[in-house]
């Protein structure tokens, strides 16, 4: 037997810091799902407790200005993508504005530590994203295109094909394939 499950990741891992953080009778805020502010600094033990454990589910803390910066543009980047009035503004502006640096610093910084350009990690997540609503939704390529502010479908589909070399129903073909394979 086969189940979907569907769920908001930034509300589930919120609500597991939430959770696990509540154990240190510590005060703390979440600013966003990457970003915990503590009133008071935690002692090396208090750290070293924390990451034990965050450690079993694949998180980290980062203590790494520039990396925290890296995984704040990544976020900041999922935020726009997810928001059909934010992916109509500018990216250079959306992300300076967010996070108080300069766009030629960020991407400076970005193409240096991840061997790529913000433009083609966002296409990248736009993809992935095209790949999640054809999975999971009946939404057209039309409404995917207007969702991720694509100037058309054609391009659309021109990037989906480039990145993943494969055509859209082509993918969902596969998926259609595989799916009936789980199944059965």
């Amino acid at each position: 037997m086969k189940i979907s499950l569907k769920f908001d990741s930034n509300a589930t891992l919120k609500s597991f810091l939430k959770h696990h953080l509540n154990r240190f009778n510590l005060e703390y805020t979440i600013h966003n799902i990457q970003e915990i502010q503590f009133t008071k600094e935690l002692s090396l033990a208090q750290k070293m407790e924390l990451q034990e454990l965050l450690t079993p589910f694949g998180i980290e803390i980062v203590n790494d200005l520039n990396l925290d910066i890296i995984q704040r543009i990544k976020i900041c980047i999922d935020d726009m993508l997810s928001d059909e009035e934010a992916t109509r503004i500018n990216t250079s502006d959306y992300l300076s504005d967010k996070l108080n640096y300069s766009y030629s610093y960020l991407s400076n910084l970005f193409s240096e530590a991840t061997y790529t350009s913000i433009e083609n990690y966002i296409i990248l997540r736009k993809v992935d994203l095209v790949k999640d609503f054809l999975i999971t939704t009946n939404l057209t390529l039309t409404e995917i295109a207007y969702k991720l502010n694509y100037s058309s479908v054609a391009h659309l589909s021109g990037q989906f094909k480039k990145t993943t070399g494969l055509t859209t129903s082509a993918f969902k073909r596969i998926i259609e394939k595989r799916n009936q394979l789980t199944t059965n």
